[in-house]
């Protein structure tokens, strides 16, 4: 399922697969928002730039994303001064204020039409017992502004009752798409180049820097960029140790009743959130949420997935249209501060971007900033917030053994424990894991009931895949990649496809 983003965007630039050998001052793997601001801002620096992507340009967590541009990152801001100190809290803050700034010059600057709004961010509760952490983010937030920056509101433009309210001023939304698009045509205007549909499969280190390979090419280059969302190479680095992914959902409808104006989320699970979009000159109501970690289906539905957005959608809205429906996956780190900077010591020049825990649009941009300063040779203030290399007591101790105990469930237990079953067992239009003399089988039936058989263990580092029967994926409960049914790999870190079976 397309992203309303991705539906309404005509393909503006001819797409290029990678055909020969190539060299360049910088490669970037991934041609998702950050990738294409990092390579903006670089070619604009005179360097030389190919971005390299598995996919198309956006089409995958760029291309699904709620794209509120805001500073407002949930309950953060408290959160950081009471974790890590007032200095620490006040670059993040600033650094995500100058991000929405950065957004706006390089649409300005380059006339991009991407249906950028301002809009005010609010975050609501409709328990009394949140009040008190609303509150505290407010003085905090205001503290760190040294202005009225965020106030309270115990009365919004929302179509049911609300106990507070955090309203942060001159927050913008946008269509990440139509932004992507305008990116890729100044990049390649100013001598860039993008190559997509060509998977990368092996990065190797020489002695002038890095080969990145794709089918039966190369990129050398001197400077690497690992923009690919989740990084694939796993050692050195290990930051499959370090995060995990969360899965939401988002539906846009339509509707004759009042639409909230202003950007609308929950302080707490079950996460709704409310933003408009432009469609054929209407706006739609897009909303977001039913988040659970990738990997695992929610015990229950109730407050997960689609079935809760439309729920709610039909509850407040009886007579909406749902258009359109889409799911996307957030990198989500322990600390909840993203990973930008060195990829690690032990690989000079290689640059990440990952761990944006649900707010790329302004993280992007920080991350775009903090690696072309560094590829520059330049200081930029805010390199030490996200150094990706920090190592620091985890402060949500457990968060990460609830995460080490799934995936060693996931290792071991679930093999050891997979009941036995036979092809009658999975119904049509569903999935699941038989064990067949002492190997586990991946079974998918179409609605016509048509098998598909996979080896339904991960390419990445090997954890038992589950089955998502919404979208009809096989999902890794360690770190987040998925595969079709046919076994083809959609989202990383694993690049390679699962082993097939034929069933008789």
């Amino acid at each position: 399922m397309n992203s309303l983003w991705i539906s309404k965007v005509k393909k503006s630039i001819t797409e290029k697969q990678i055909d020969d050998n190539y060299s360049s001052d910088v490669c970037i793997i991934g041609a998702g928002v950050t990738g294409l601001t990092t390579a903006y801002y670089l070619v604009k620096s005179g360097l030389k730039v190919i971005i390299i992507d598995k996919s198309g340009i956006g089409e995958k967590a760029s291309g699904h994303t709620t794209a509120k541009i805001t500073l407002q990152h949930g309950l953060i801001y408290d959160y950081l001064i009471n974790t890590y100190g007032y200095n620490f809290a006040i670059n993040y803050f600033r650094a995500n204020k100058k991000a929405i700034s950065n957004i706006k010059e390089i649409i300005d600057t380059e006339n991009i039409d991407c249906d950028f709004e301002f809009k005010n961010n609010y975050i609501y509760t409709t328990s009394q017992s949140e009040i008190t952490k609303i509150q505290n983010e407010i003085a905090a937030i205001n503290n760190l502004s040294n202005s009225d920056y965020a106030s309270f509101l115990s009365d919004v433009d929302l179509p049911f009752k609300v106990e507070g309210t955090i309203k942060t001023k001159n927050q913008a939304q946008f269509n990440p798409v139509k932004y992507m698009y305008g990116l890729a045509n100044s990049i390649l205007n100013s001598g860039g180049q993008i190559l997509t549909n060509s998977p990368v499969f092996d990065v190797q280190q020489n002695d002038t820097g890095y080969i990145t390979y794709s089918g039966d090419y190369a990129i050398k280059s001197k400077y690497l960029v690992i923009a690919s969302h989740y990084p694939f190479i796993n050692f050195p680095g290990f930051y499959f140790s370090k995060m995990y992914q969360s899965t939401s959902y988002a539906i846009a409808i339509e509707t004759n009743k009042k639409i909230p104006d202003g950007m609308y989320i929950t302080t707490c699970d079950p996460i709704l959130s409310f933003r408009t979009a432009k469609h054929n000159e209407k706006d739609l109501l897009i909303l977001s949420g039913g988040d659970h970690k990738t990997g695992y289906s929610p015990e229950s539905e109730l407050f997960y997935g689609y079935n809760y957005l439309e729920q709610e959608a039909k509850k407040y809205y009886p007579d909406c249209k749902i258009l359109y429906k889409w799911d996307t996956r957030d990198c989500i780190t322990l600390d909840k501060v993203p990973y930008i900077g060195e990829f690690s010591k032990f690989m000079p020049n290689a640059y990440v971007a990952t761990g944006f825990n649900k707010w790329g649009m302004t993280s992007s941009n920080i991350a775009a900033n903090i690696i072309k300063d560094k590829i520059l040779g330049q200081k930029n203030i805010f390199a030490d917030t996200f150094d990706s290399s920090r190592f620091k007591p985890i402060k949500n101790r457990s968060e990460l053994k609830n995460m080490a105990s799934q995936v060693f469930k996931s290792f071991v237990s679930n093999r050891l424990k997979i009941p036995e079953k036979d092809l009658s067992s999975i119904k049509n239009y569903n999935g699941g894991i038989i064990h067949f003399n002492g190997t586990d089988i991946g079974i998918y039936k179409d609605k016509n009931g048509k098998i598909y058989a996979v080896n339904p263990t991960c390419t990445h580092l090997g954890c038992l895949l589950t089955w998502n029967n919404v979208d009809k994926t096989w999902d890794c409960p360690c770190h987040g990649s998925r595969f079709d049914y046919k076994g083809k790999n959609l989202y990383d870190p694993a690049f390679r496809d699962l082993d097939t079976y034929g069933i008789n």
